[in-house]
């Protein structure tokens, strides 16, 4: 069962989704209920990153209505391994820091063609990883772990507190598409507390652990904010739409205002 604040989450996130589809050229089906699973495994593995394998469900494509309603104009067909169907299965396979992460352990590697697939040389269609307490924009490591994915490469970051070691890292360029955030100021931060940042950053992203809480997790740990995006080992970005088990997107069905 997928909290409330989450499904809201996804509702949102997939109406920013419809909105920009323009800026995609395909798309990719992840069930509201893998995220949940996705995001207690990355509170459960701290401090460290975790690498995820997902396989699409081969019995479950995606519902005919909802291709048609998300597909751009530049639509691209057959882009990437598993593409028109739901992700059914995922896996939490590694963890570690932003290198050692992408480095399967023996026992998920194939063997035979470890070696011509790169470091992530294992039977899973797409891969996703976590940044704690940092934007979902890839690195160079990320990068280069994706030239060997046969499907899409996802990364998920998490704004939560208390960070411990892992304070928001936000020196970092690049789209970002927000999960869920707060967007309300909560408390008044101590007087003269970071005096000589941003507004915008003080209230989306500053170290304030009076901030309103998203939701919770399981360890304790406040949500303030998710971000995700997935991406092609070409450098395109693909837009993720979250459905429920009949395969339809939180938020079905949208109002006109998104479509026109």
């Amino acid at each position: 069962m997928v909290e409330e604040w989450l499904a809201r989450a996804m509702s949102d996130y997939n109406r920013a989704s419809l909105e920009k589809k323009e800026s995609y050229v395909a798309s990719l089906h992840m069930p509201g209920s893998i995220l949940a699973d996705l995001v207690d495994w990355c509170f459960q593995s701290l401090p460290d990153e975790i690498l995820v394998g997902l396989e699409v469900d081969n019995s479950k494509p995606h519902r005919d209505e909802v291709d048609e309603l998300f597909r751009a104009g530049d639509h691209r067909f057959d882009l990437f391994a598993g593409q028109g169907f739901v992700i059914g299965e995922a896996h939490l396979v590694n963890r570690g820091d932003s290198y050692s992460v992408h480095h399967l352990p023996e026992e998920w590697t194939d063997g035979l063609f470890t070696e011509s697939r790169g470091a992530r040389g294992a039977r899973f269609t797409h891969w996703l990883h976590t940044h704690p307490n940092a934007p979902a924009i890839p690195s160079g490591a990320d990068a280069d772990a994706a030239q060997s994915t046969e499907g899409v490469d996802l990364i998920l970051g998490v704004d939560f507190s208390p960070a411990g070691p892992l304070p928001w890292y936000d020196d970092i360029e690049g789209e970002r598409r927000p999960l869920a955030k707060d967007e309300q100021k909560g408390e008044p931060e101590a007087e003269n507390a970071d005096a000589n940042r941003p507004r915008w950053r003080s209230r989306f992203f500053g170290r304030n652990d009076r901030r309103p809480a998203l939701g919770k997790a399981p360890t304790g740990h406040s949500i303030h904010g998710l971000e995700l995006i997935a991406f092609h080992r070409s450098g395109v970005g693909i837009n993720v739409i979250f459905v429920d088990e009949e395969g339809l997107p939180y938020g079905w069905p949208f109002l006109s205002d998104a479509t026109e």
